[in-house]
């Protein structure tokens, strides 16, 4: 049977492994229990804190200023608050804190905090903030090649799927309706989402892209709705995302990712058109026009209740699907000509294009990453390539030529011919025809203008005898 203090032994080894800081006071506010990184959080050493009482070490403290005390005196918990302070140090430190009530036998008999540091993300946003406002200026002044932005002219592609997507952002650019895009990650979702900006009547105003994977919920709240001062520790007058993009549009990228708690307050601020601050009382009118992207199913989302119903239908007025690139695999040779020459410029390189092998090859790889990652190996490529005229396979990684190897093996292995049987020379050589041609279809996973150019006939005549070996 395990022992107590077994027991006692196990829980501090799980506190001194773990990020997070923990405190934990008795009833009469004596600390029972300090770990490793809330002292290094706080600037303290363990043994300044184990077993003194809590406003002995912190005088500066109480019952309001302190949650431990508070949520000792209140009974009631406390989650994800957002607090600045002084360390013993006097280092700036940002922390997300929760503090409970612990009880036993239904008597409150202590309490815990565990505080995470957020303190280089605080920083961060604050920065983020800061540029923002610092970018945002009046149309009036604001020059377009002091910016980089993207419009439909950069999207490029010929697939009816990706076709079906443009035609659709092209049309939402002419309203002002809310905007869901739905698309695998690298798919190029911002850049339709600033093309549909940038070809709508919103153009002369700001356009601000927020990550909502980037941050906590609680300072997430923070940068979209701003601050009120004292409204938290630390806290100062500041302007959310939407009061800095009024008049103009804001991309919610990955919205999926924003809590159910904060998405209930983005649905007020979309349904009334105004916002409040964190920790104001003012109501302050916005008019922007929310674009957010999802890189999960949208049905996904509604089912594992990740997005509340009532914003998914708010927000999906109009709704885009971009499609991955293994599904519009006859833009590849597009694509990396656009690349090519895009990066050219960049690195002052004269590339003409790519050896046929890399070409099968691209046309076999399934593009996990989509076209950010076909962008990646060509730019790699132009970095490394020693030919001033074309990129080579060796100029590209092992893994993107796996794919093709393994089906040109398994189209050499299917290469038998039965010629111990007598047969006419007419049926002999429909029987190889016949198997050169699902050969090259085969490495070229279907493509039938790549597999005639392998075979060296034309398309047409590639199609009449597929049509006359009856193979399709």
């Amino acid at each position: 049977m395990v022992t107590k203090n077994v027991l006692m032994t196990i829980l501090q080894k799980i506190l001194e492994s773990i990020d997070e800081g923990v405190h934990v006071i008795d009833r009469n506010g004596f600390t029972i229990l300090y770990n490793k990184s809330m002292a290094e959080l706080e600037g303290m050493s363990i043994d300044e804190v184990m077993g003194q009482k809590f406003l002995y070490v912190f005088p500066d403290m109480d019952t309001e200023s302190s949650t431990l005390l508070k949520v000792l005196k209140t009974e009631k918990s406390i989650l994800n608050q957002s607090q600045v302070y002084l360390n013993k140090q006097k280092k700036k430190i940002t922390t997300i804190n929760s503090t409970i009530p612990l009880y036993y036998e239904d008597e409150i008999i202590g309490a815990v905090e565990i505080a995470r540091n957020i303190t280089k993300i605080k920083e961060l946003s604050d920065e983020i903030m800061r540029l923002q406002q610092s970018l945002i200026k009046p149309a009036s002044t604001k020059k377009k090649n002091q910016i980089s932005y993207y419009t439909f002219e950069n999207l490029k592609g010929e697939s009816p799927s990706f076709l079906k997507a443009l035609r659709m952002a092209r049309k939402a650019a002419k309203s002002s309706s809310s905007v869901l895009i739905y698309g695998e990650t690298g798919t190029g979702k911002e850049l339709f989402v600033q093309g549909i900006h940038y070809a709508s009547e919103r153009k002369e105003h700001p356009f601000i892209a927020q990550n909502c994977a980037a941050f906590p919920e609680s300072l997430l709240e923070g940068i979209l709705f701003g601050t009120t001062k004292g409204s938290f520790t630390g806290a100062i007058d500041r302007p959310g995302i939407f009061e800095q993009a009024n008049g103009g549009t804001i991309l919610l990228d990955e919205i999926n990712s924003m809590g159910i708690d904060l998405q209930a307050k983005l649905l007020r601020v979309l349904q009334e058109g105004y916002v409040r601050r964190v920790g104001g009382l003012k109501d302050i009118p916005v008019d922007v026009r929310i674009i957010a992207t999802t890189n999960e199913a949208p049905e996904d989302l509604l089912f594992q209740n990740i997005i509340r119903k009532d914003l998914f239908y708010r927000i999906n007025v109009i709704n885009i699907v971009i499609p991955p690139l293994r599904e519009r695999k006859e833009d590849i040779d597009t694509l990396t000509e656009y690349f090519i020459n895009k990066h050219n410029k960049a690195l002052g390189k004269t590339i003409k294009g790519i050896e046929n092998e890399c070409k099968e090859a691209f046309h076999q790889y399934g593009w996990p990453g989509n076209i950010r990652e076909l962008e990646n190996a060509i730019e790699g490529a132009i970095n490394l390539t020693v030919s001033e005229t074309e990129l080579k396979k060796d100029d590209f990684p092992e893994y993107l030529f796996r794919e093709a190897e393994k089906k040109f093996a398994q189209a050499q292995n299917s290469l038998h011919f039965e010629v111990d049987t007598p047969s006419h020379l007419n049926e002999l050589m429909e029987k190889i025809e016949v198997t050169y041609i699902k050969k090259a279809l085969a490495t070229t996973n279907g493509n039938i203008s790549q597999a005639a150019n392998q075979l060296g006939i034309k398309r047409q005549t590639l199609q009449h005898k597929i049509k006359k070996f009856k193979m399709q």
